[in-house]
């Protein structure tokens, strides 16, 4: 509805815009051509009336004209379209070419009562219809014995004008034409295109988000369809991703619930006996940990959302922060026999961060790195100094990740093949909640990594140098 609406609004828009253009050559064009016309034509009947009262001044005696010269002017309002008078000074009529008011008196007759050279009208009413007259004096030794009137009909400078005008109004009916064709050009390229923008919309909001956008102009509306597609595009990946991320929560969950009630109801019906009570309970205890640290990596993720990874920055040692990090580790590495290699640039490397949000990060790649480590390993985190960038790099020589899963590793509960076999008991979420804080930061984070020889990420910080102390 909306569509039609506004197509039918532009037509209407398009036929007013044509029907003032016409209004305004009839009107404004159509008058002024008339005037513009008119004072050509009293410009040239003026002309021939001083010729003629030139030509006949010399044989104009006593208000007459010899018969000879009468009969050269007789017709010539057949032949040119106009009536000439010779009036005497007192305003009697001594010579009519149509040969009508000869000897009549023209009433009230004053040659100077009109601003002009020329007057327009009935001509102190002796005629029916309105004429334009123009009046040139009959002068010999400096005295006028009488005046030549030339007279024409108004319809006949009218008809003048209108064919002046068909010109303009033909070509006007040429750019309306054109105008024509543009609209159509218009409504191939705009109109079409909206359409089909409106229907692919109306696909997405009935929830089919495979629908696509089929225009393909190299303009604002193929950049709008090229958009929608997109959107429609990744509003359906992220239809997918909750489903998926549902999925993964739901399992997630359920499979330590499903251990603890187990446990729990094998407990109460006496299945297990006393003496093995405490082992079941510490499985149930270990359990509810994973569901703590599940909810924990979730609450922080949506935090992250919430607070637009709201950062508190302060300078610290990040060769400090990582000796911490690797210290909280000892314990599970000595059990395995893993063991760190630090490479530092320097005793003390100071950066500009959130030294919480980064602590979290190396704690969440260095758990990460020992999980999927072999026994009897090494992990190497070095610390490099490249101009005002500090790179951070934390590598394990472990199983290494598929490369067809290297994309999908910042995915929240995401877990390969791999990562499920060899580790439990892992959320999915460190790599997403390490992606978020380095964003932040306005950093990137760079992982390579290659199956069955290990995986290695990096990411930089900001120095601090020493003459900004």
């Amino acid at each position: 509805m909306m569509k039609r609406s506004l197509y039918l609004r532009f037509i209407l828009t398009y036929l007013v815009f044509g029907l003032l253009c016409f209004s305004t050559v009839a009107l404004f064009s159509a008058r002024l051509s008339y005037h513009i016309t008119l004072d050509q034509t009293a410009d040239r009947l003026y002309d021939q009336a001083q010729t003629i009262a030139r030509d006949y001044s010399d044989v104009y005696k006593d208000g007459r004209l010899p018969a000879d010269f009468r009969n050269q002017l007789l017709g010539l309002e057949n032949y040119a379209d106009l009536r000439v008078w010779f009036v005497n000074t007192d305003g009697t009529i001594s010579f009519d070419s149509a040969d009508i008011l000869t000897e009549s008196v023209i009433d009230g007759f004053d040659p100077a009562d009109s601003p002009r050279f020329y007057r327009t009208g009935s001509f102190y009413g002796m005629f029916s219809q309105d004429m334009l007259s123009v009046l040139a004096p009959i002068t010999a030794n400096f005295k006028t014995h009488g005046y030549v009137i030339l007279h024409t009909s108004l319809s006949q400078v009218s008809q003048i004008s209108d064919r002046m005008l068909l010109p303009l109004y033909i070509t006007v009916g040429i750019v309306f034409g054109f105008s024509l064709l543009i609209l159509l050009m218009i409504h191939r390229r705009v109109m079409r295109p909206l359409r089909e923008i409106t229907r692919a919309a109306n696909e997405y909001a009935s929830g089919n988000l495979k629908a696509t956008v089929d225009v393909s102009q190299n303009d604002e509306i193929g950049y709008l369809a090229d958009t929608l597609n997109l959107m429609a595009g990744e509003l359906d990946a992220s239809e997918d991703y909750q489903k998926k991320f549902i999925a993964n929560v739901s399992h997630d969950f359920r499979s330590p619930l499903t251990s603890i009630k187990g446990y729990l109801n094998a407990i109460i019906d006496g299945v297990i006996p006393p003496e093995s009570e405490e082992k079941y309970l510490r499985v149930v205890i270990h359990e509810t940990e994973r569901l703590e640290n599940l909810t924990q990596s979730m609450l922080s993720l949506n935090s992250l959302d919430r607070q637009n990874m709201h950062l508190e920055y302060s300078e610290f040692d990040i060769c400090r922060l990582i000796r911490g990090v690797c210290a909280t580790f000892e314990g599970k590495c000595n059990a395995r026999g893993i063991s760190f290699d630090l490479i530092l640039d320097a005793a003390s490397i100071y950066v500009r961060a959130d030294m919480g949000r980064i602590q979290q990060v190396l704690y969440n790649l260095t758990d990460n790195a020992i999980k999927f480590s072999h026994d009897n390993s090494e992990i190497t985190i070095s610390v490099s100094q490249v101009r005002d960038k500090a790179f951070i790099s934390v590598k394990d020589y472990g199983i290494g990740i598929a490369k067809e899963d290297l994309k999908q590793i910042w995915t929240r509960f995401f877990k390969s093949d791999a990562s499920r076999g060899k580790d439990k008991r892992g959320t999915g979420l460190g790599l997403s909640i390490v992606k978020e804080i380095i964003n932040a930061h306005g950093e990137m984070i760079d992982v390579i990594s290659t199956q069955g020889a290990g995986t290695e990420f990096t990411f930089r910080l900001p120095l601090v140098h020493p003459e900004e102390d």
